[in-house]
């Protein structure tokens, strides 16, 4: 395997594509929120120190779907964390408020992201504290988005339609972690808080032989699973989800405290077990493509 910058302009060490010697499989996975390279003029920006700015971060999430690589799949990875760049988000969903003047007129203001302080450019930090202590010019804003998020969704298009092309299909999974704290909790003889969320768009992104595959596998292994509760997917799969066109997304939420510590956002044993169960997950994903499933290929084309 080897990694390699996805982009050739300034800040593009901040992207970095894991690829494997061949591609085999028409899997590709997308880490875009387990950055932790703060750029220095971002931290200038904050009046929150480093560690109350890595409440954000998808820690290890990158580590935990490594084995993408082992099974001749592409690993697709932001270095830089979410708190700088959401890439998650459409490209200008951004805050008004956050802005020293008026924003151009394609930009989102009012979404329900922007709302909640999570736009593209985020407004706080998960613990609700506000990032910034002074406004923003837009000028920063597009420059972020310019060389890093448009780079990134360019190569992550590109990785898309490679496998597509040489499999008839992509299957592309989008790998997040969510905070143990105000997750739904399952009612049996004891309560017990959700351990994975797998989002499919309520079934508009994905065919339903995907997510059933992987909820089948990680419940076998113990892991409390729910679909599209809390999280049913984000800009990604809606986005990249088109099952019709032969992709098919899915997004996946692994509970924090399967794998770290929450406060000192340190790993823990169980982060090799999840490494582990979702190597398996993989595989089990890869041994579904040799069968040469015509059910996921793309039906039309699009007059895109």
């Amino acid at each position: 395997m080897y990694s390699k910058s996805g982009y050739n302009g300034e800040l593009s060490h901040l992207i970095s594509i894991l690829e494997p010697a061949q591609v085999r499989v028409p899997l590709v996975f997308s880490s875009p929120h387990s950055g932790s390279l703060y750029p220095s003029d971002f931290v200038q920006q904050s009046h929150l120190d480093r560690t109350v700015l890595r409440k954000s971060e998808d820690c290890f999430i990158d580590e935990i779907f490594s084995a993408a690589i082992s099974i001749g799949a592409p690993l697709l990875r932001a270095l830089f964390p979410r708190a700088y760049l959401d890439l998650n988000r459409e490209p200008y969903e951004l805050d008004p408020g956050m802005f020293t003047k008026p924003l151009p007129d394609y930009v989102n203001t009012n979404s329900p992201r922007v709302a909640a302080g999570l736009g593209t450019i985020a407004r706080i930090v998960s613990s609700r504290e506000e990032i910034y202590h002074s406004k923003l010019e837009f000028a920063d804003a597009e420059q972020r988005i310019e060389r890093l998020y448009k780079p990134y969704h360019k190569n992550l298009l590109s990785l898309i339609n490679r496998a597509r092309d040489l499999f008839g299909y992509c299957i592309l999974i989008d790998c997040h972690s969510m905070p143990s704290s105000g997750l739904p909790t399952a009612y049996g003889k004891k309560k017990k808080p959700i351990d994975i969320v797998l989002g499919d768009r309520h079934g508009i992104s994905s065919a339903p032989d995907i997510i059933d595959m992987i909820e089948q596998y990680l419940v076998e292994r113990g892991y409390l699973v729910t679909r599209n509760n809390p999280y049913a997917g984000g800009f990604t799969t809606q986005r990249y989800g088109n099952p019709a066109n032969g992709v098919h997304a899915v997004q996946i939420e692994i509970n924090r405290r399967l794998y770290m510590d929450e406060k000192s956002l340190q790993r823990s044993p169980g982060l090799n077990k999840l490494r582990r169960d979702f190597g398996g997950v993989m595989k089990k994903l890869a041994a579904s493509s040799e069968k040469n499933n015509k059910t996921l290929r793309f039906s039309r084309q699009t007059t895109e």
